[in-house]
């Protein structure tokens, strides 16, 4: 059995985590934290998880966390970076789901996330948790910066595109909805159910934190510069993001359809759908899986690919799961192999 410790227990990210971790074979929940209710049992505070879950909340410092094997942060982004090198000079692996070990430039990070970076000679040696495109460098991986939900189901979607050299690189369009879970836990009137319901908008069209990172992703996989136009909306539903992607392909005789299959035959958590499809973000509902479908409207030089997830399944705890399972050396459905919730 694996101690875990989870840093930030009280948020969505983190009682999903909870929710999976409790049901894995080969873990023991060791050490959550929280900063106001230190003493109370998890299950307390979400009954979801009486009788699955007995530990109670810890401090949020490190050495709380001191026997732990691996240790998740579901925190705000600039709390991990400022933990990590104590804990991983105590041989525990690391798995952030924030966003302090995802850009590569510390700069850069800095520009987007408003302060300099307590760590930056730690962003080299981070792996990037998306394992469809890094699974071995996984592996061997002690620090984990998870993808965020937005760069998740986006990435994905124009991987086989991008690897491949199919598509102009210079225009690409991501227009990405998403559940209100998505922002967090937090009292904000504008996620409130009487702001969010019969309503849909986009938020951040001009700048989001989520672009660089998927720039850098999909510049990775070109090996060299895209052109990325980024636009979020906010849906009201709870969960589950739906990414619409536009690019123009290079051949238009080309058949994307057995690219896609053959791209993600391998692929535990990656469905493609047959040709004409439209995936719903309530197939994904509650699991680790990715739904992608590809189209050609009017069998033009137009791509469309719609991608969906579950924004706190694989666009977070899943995937982070699944990056541990990794890293241990187990396979990587171990304690993930649920089936989405319907309807």
């Amino acid at each position: 059995m694996v101690d875990v410790g989870i840093v930030g227990g009280t948020g969505y990210t983190g009682v999903e985590l909870l929710r999976l971790l409790a049901l894995h074979p080969q873990v023991r929940i060791a050490a959550v934290t929280s900063r106001a209710d230190v003493g109370k049992p998890v299950a307390e505070a979400y009954p979801n998880l009486l009788g699955a879950v007995d530990a109670r909340f810890v401090a949020a410092e490190a050495a709380s966390l001191k026997d732990c094997d691996v240790v998740f942060f579901a925190t705000p982004n600039g709390t991990a970076m400022r933990m990590a090198p104590e804990l991983l000079g105590w041989g525990i692996r690391v798995i952030d789901l924030a966003a302090d070990f995802r850009l590569a430039d510390p700069e850069l990070w800095a520009e987007w996330y408003g302060e300099p970076h307590a760590c930056p000679e730690l962003l080299s040696e981070a792996v990037y948790g998306l394992p469809e495109v890094h699974r071995e460098a996984i592996r061997s991986a002690r620090l984990i910066a998870c993808p965020g939900c937005y760069p998740t189901a986006v990435q994905l979607g124009f991987l086989p595109l991008v690897e491949a050299g199919l598509i102009h690189l210079d225009g690409l369009i991501a227009d990405v909805k998403s559940g209100v879970s998505g922002a967090g836990r937090k009292p904000e009137l504008s996620l409130l159910m009487s702001e969010t319901g019969e309503s849909f908008k986009a938020y951040s069209a001009a700048r989001h934190r989520h672009w660089p990172e998927v720039v850098q992703g999909l510049q990775r996989l070109a090996g060299r510069p895209v052109g990325l136009t980024f636009v979020p909306h906010l849906l009201p539903m709870i969960r589950g993001i739906h990414a619409t992607l536009y690019a123009r392909v290079l051949d238009p005789s080309a058949d994307l359809q057995p690219i896609f299959e053959a791209r993600f035959a391998g692929e535990g958590f990656v469905d493609v759908l047959p040709a004409g499809s439209h995936p719903d973000t309530r197939n994904v509902r509650g699991s680790n899986r990715c739904q992608i479908a590809v189209h050609r409207p009017m069998g033009a030089d137009t791509i469309v690919v719609l991608s969906v997830i579950d924004n706190l399944v694989k666009g977070a705890a899943g995937q982070a799961v699944q990056c541990m399972n990794l890293t241990l050396g187990w396979e990587d459905d171990l304690g993930l192999r649920g089936i989405g919730l319907y309807p």
